[in-house]
């Protein structure tokens, strides 16, 4: 039952993560091209940094930075006079109130937390990702449309909601599709940062020498679980290439782009 389970993890992660990492890359790309300087610099320092890091050490550090920076505000907040140190040689140490989750919390909350944390993690990392595609999409909107747009009296605000925003869609859905790919399979990755994925129960459940099925010997399975994972994947995939299509087809109707004069030319 966990292996079934852990491929709606896997969907629920995604579910999740894909619209919280596009929120994340539309502020990072508004914050870029923003004419307030600081903001455009933390904008563009958020991609290119996160952007220059390699995932899986990325994961690895943000979770343990992030995890670690909630218990040292809980235990400030909580504990203002515990007498030793948090950090005590190569030890982490706050109070029992602190912990994120507490030490007594059921399961569930503990895998919850990790759940969420890795969520996060997720979504900052492609958040970083879709900033650059959508920063460059709004570059990429035809310089004629936003003068005419100021011609007609629109103010800058206007212009980006009615002009920019609606537009730029159409250039950055082709590098969005990409990147939706990479995250399903990056999802693997769950399995780095201590949540049950299917990667870990295919293991787990095709491995000859597990500890949890010593009751229940069995040769190495571990190829007919990981051919499972091959399939389910590719055809997610191919689920996912169709509908993106489709969308793309639905945002070029109309547009004076390649797609949507082929289009046309196809309805004539």
């Amino acid at each position: 039952m966990g292996f079934y389970v852990s491929f709606g993890t896997v969907l629920l992660l995604l579910a999740i993560t894909a619209p919280l990492a596009l929120s994340f890359g539309f502020g990072g790309a508004m914050a870029a091209r923003s004419p307030i300087a600081p903001l455009s610099w933390i904008g563009k320092a958020y991609i290119a940094i996160v952007r220059g890091v390699p995932d899986i050490a990325f994961f690895l550090f943000f979770v343990i930075a992030l995890d670690q920076g909630i218990e040292v505000l809980r235990h400030y907040a909580k504990c203002p006079d515990w007498p030793d140190a948090i950090r005590q040689g190569n030890d982490f140490l706050v109070c029992p109130e602190a912990k994120m989750p507490l030490g007594n919390a059921p399961q569930w909350v503990h895998e919850s937390y990790g759940f969420m944390v890795a969520v996060f993690t997720f979504a900052i990392v492609f958040g970083a990702f879709a900033a650059n595609v959508i920063f460059g999409a709004m570059r990429a909107v035809p310089r004629a449309q936003l003068e005419t747009a100021e011609a007609y009296g629109m103010t800058r605000r206007q212009t980006f909601w009615r002009i920019v925003v609606p537009q730029m869609w159409v250039f950055a859905l082709p590098g969005l599709g990409n990147l939706w790919m990479v995250l399903i399979k990056a999802t693997p990755l769950l399995f780095l940062l201590g949540v049950e994925d299917i990667v870990y129960w295919a293991r787990e459940l095709g491995s000859s020498k597990a500890p949890r099925f010593t009751d229940y010997p069995h040769g190495d399975w571990r190829m007919w679980y990981f051919l499972v994972l091959l399939v389910f994947y590719l055809a997610f995939t191919r689920v996912s290439e169709i509908v993106l299509d489709r969308v793309m087809r639905r945002l070029t109707r109309g547009q004076a782009t390649a797609a949507g004069e082929a289009q046309r030319k196809a309805a004539l």
